[in-house]
């Protein structure tokens, strides 16, 4: 069966205010505002003050400033976490370190060619509770690659209860961790919860979490993935 490519778009945010935090197996992270996993991006909880950004001249400038002088900040350096490329109980593969370098570089890539301040490579994170739905959705027994995809409240073909944390969804046949960042950009609602393209703050303390699978039950190949994302303080 040829598999298409697809994104799951972000609850509607009329529901954003109605509908609570679901997570199963894992402890919610800490927080002072509960919000729908899709939406937790929209609540700011930061008290840092306005960056101070480098420009490609040298020297420095606030990024409010820096956006109004039509001035872009740079890329960063620095180092990418690990992850633990993990596999699920029937095999299927998942995050590996290249992958979250691979998410975190194009994720950065695409803020700063938009003039937006990049996240600190150390605040790409890996988050084994998005990975276990991952995980739960892949290895759903049909041959139908949509089954139980979805966020929580999905329904696996087997009826396994849902295990694991939502999150950002996005994936399909021939994707990658850099592919779906980019899925991410060019879908409104991801972006505004994963790119925040109006917010203005330091990203010192924001942090992207991320988790992706290859292939899955009963026949899909390593190159049909699924992937999740999620933006909060850290």
């Amino acid at each position: 069966m040829k598999r298409s490519m697809w994104v799951i778009s972000a609850f509607v945010a009329a529901l954003a205010v109605a509908v609570p935090v679901t997570v199963l197996g894992q402890a919610a992270p800490e927080s002072s505002t509960v919000v729908p996993s899709e939406f937790a991006a929209s609540v700011d909880t930061s008290a840092v003050a306005d960056a101070t950004v480098a420009t490609s001249a040298g020297s420095t400038i606030t990024l409010a400033a820096a956006k109004k002088k039509k001035v872009c900040p740079k890329n960063v350096g620095g180092t990418y976490r690990s992850a633990p490329s993990a596999r699920s109980a029937g095999g299927v593969a998942g995050t590996t370190s290249h992958d979250l370098a691979l998410f975190a570089e194009r994720f950065n890539a695409i803020r700063v060619a938009n003039c937006l301040a990049p996240i600190p490579r150390a605040n790409f994170r890996y988050d084994a509770c998005m990975e276990q739905r991952l995980f739960w959705m892949a290895e759903d027994p049909s041959t139908n690659p949509a089954s139980a995809w979805g966020h929580v409240g999905s329904v696996r073909s087997d009826r396994k209860p849902s295990v694991g944390c939502d999150g950002n969804l996005a994936g399909g046949a021939n994707n990658t961790a850099a592919t779906v960042a980019l899925k991410w950009w060019n879908s409104p609602s991801h972006k505004s919860a994963l790119y925040r393209p109006g917010y203005v703050k330091s990203n010192a303390h924001v942090c992207v979490f991320f988790a992706i699978t290859h292939g899955g039950l009963p026949n899909e190949a390593k190159t049909f993935t699924r992937a999740a994302a999620r933006r909060a303080a850290c």
